[in-house]
């Protein structure tokens, strides 16, 4: 009988599921979405598109993000889930 050994979602899966929300957001190909890529300036998100991947990480990941933390780049989403998502 095989038993999963998954756990809470390691670093790396956080990662992974944050690129795979924003990527599916404007049906952008993961290998344009970068830590360092802006998502106004890069991959050309606007502001409901910004909202609307925040409400998608809130919902994956339990958590709520204020309106004042500041994200502007994939990197800044994803440290943030992370920081978040472990104390949840």
């Amino acid at each position: 009988m095989y038993v999963s050994t998954t756990s809470l979602a390691p670093t790396a899966t956080i990662e992974q599921q944050v690129f795979r929300i924003i990527s599916k957001r404007k049906a952008i190909r993961a290998s344009r979405v970068r830590k360092t890529a802006s998502l106004a300036r890069d991959l050309r998100f606007e502001t409901l598109d910004v909202v609307d991947i925040i409400l998608e990480l809130e919902r994956n990941f339990s958590i709520t993000i204020p309106d004042e933390v500041p994200l502007t780049t994939v990197g800044d989403f994803v440290r943030y889930v992370r920081e978040h998502a472990a104390a949840a």
